[in-house]
């Protein structure tokens, strides 16, 4: 009985903290009447004469990261068009490689302007090799390779805006 009594009384502020959580009102009264739901499921592993405040904020902070997960996982896109007649047919398209060709060119000219102690671990990383690999083939310690690398990312960006 005092269990439930206490339960009531927490609910207020219950409520405030999941509308924190979810900033929407039936969102926030979701979350209250699950979090109460689970408490009183779950009463017998409650403790007497413990902080049952923050064992339910505890337990309404679980329910909403489990929550939040599980909608980000989801994230499925519905199409509300009538006629999805026009997903059958096949659509014929050109490609035009120009704009790809003019970038690269761009990106290796910035490449080879690099000096060369930064440009060879960057390219042997960006053709798939491990880290640790770049560093036994070079002679050269790992993080020396991770910060050669780091430098000619930055300097490609600099590169790069700048033309």
């Amino acid at each position: 009985m005092e269990f439930n009594t206490q339960l009531e009384q927490s609910s207020e502020s219950l409520y405030s903290f999941a509308y924190n959580l979810t900033r929407n009102i039936d969102d926030a009264k979701d979350l209250l009447q699950e979090t109460t739901y689970r408490a009183l499921l779950h009463r017998d592993k409650f403790k007497m004469n413990t902080n049952l405040k923050a064992w339910l904020y505890t337990i309404m902070k679980n329910i909403f990261i489990n929550n939040y997960r599980r909608e980000s996982k989801r994230q499925t896109v519905t199409d509300q068009a009538e006629n999805l007649d026009y997903l059958k047919t096949v659509a014929e398209t050109t490609d035009n490689s120009g704009v790809s060709h003019l970038a690269m060119r761009e990106m290796e000219a910035a490449i080879s302007d690099i000096d060369l102690s930064i440009r060879t671990p960057f390219l042997m990383y960006f053709q798939g090799y491990k880290y640790q690999e770049i560093a036994e083939y070079l002679g050269i310690p790992l993080g020396t390779v991770k910060s050669r690398i780091f430098f000619a990312r930055k300097e490609l960006q600099h590169r790069i805006r700048r033309s």
